[in-house]
């Protein structure tokens, strides 16, 4: 695991991004334990609504006082409700979350880089694309599993019905939509050993570009 870069290196920014049950967030990790600094944009999407964040005053403006909470928190769930089923409603939200969160990763990202501790960055997001973050990035990685097997295993690990998921589905992008616009593709169609070892061969070019000669520095 990485412990420390010298600051003459500038860190690689990788956008990871794939659909549901995908395995994203497990390639993150993964990510994680070799030493890359990863952003993780969902995160980055709680603390946006917090008081004081810009977009925290933009959303009530646009939603109304009702979204708040007793304690001046945006209550996601009523916030939710008002833009559940309704796209203009939906549009009208992400136009502000959305440039605000790319915000925060890009601040993150540039402190990361500053401290110099890690060679690679990673912006973790669901929605890279449709938000329009992947430009922060100098690669794109896309995880990608078959529609099938996400269903099945979005239905184990959430509990939920097929219907659910398949709706969930429909509204992202698809995987050629993504794999179209990806530098590097990872499929977790198998086990999990056999992704992992993709990221293992993506995380030693990394390296390899970086140190030149050291492959394996890690």
């Amino acid at each position: 695991m990485t412990t420390g870069v010298k600051n003459s290196v500038t860190a690689k920014v990788i956008c990871l991004t794939g659909g549901i049950a995908s395995g994203k967030s497990s390639a993150a990790r993964f990510l994680k334990e070799q030493g890359a600094h990863v952003i993780d944009a969902d995160i980055l999407g709680h603390q946006v609504y917090d008081p004081g964040m810009p977009a925290h005053a933009q959303v009530v403006a646009a939603f109304g006082n009702e979204v708040l909470a007793a304690d001046g928190k945006i209550d996601r769930k009523v916030l939710g409700g008002k833009v559940f089923g309704k796209p203009a409603e939906l549009k009208k939200l992400t136009d502000i979350v959305w440039p605000a969160i790319g915000a925060m990763a890009e601040a993150e990202i540039a402190r990361a880089r500053g401290a110099g501790t890690a060679r690679v960055i990673v912006l973790e997001a669901a929605v890279l694309f449709e938000a329009g973050w992947h430009d922060r990035g100098d690669e794109t990685w896309v995880v990608v599993v078959d529609r099938e097997t996400a269903i099945a295993r979005a239905m184990q690990r959430d509990h939920s019905t097929r219907a659910m998921v398949e709706s969930r589905l429909d509204a992202q992008l698809s995987n050629a939509e993504r794999v179209a616009r990806a530098n590097v593709v990872i499929d977790n169609n198998g086990v999990m050993e056999e992704m992992l070892a993709q990221l293992r061969r993506h995380w030693q070019r990394l390296n390899s570009a970086a140190f030149p000669g050291n492959g394996n520095a890690a």
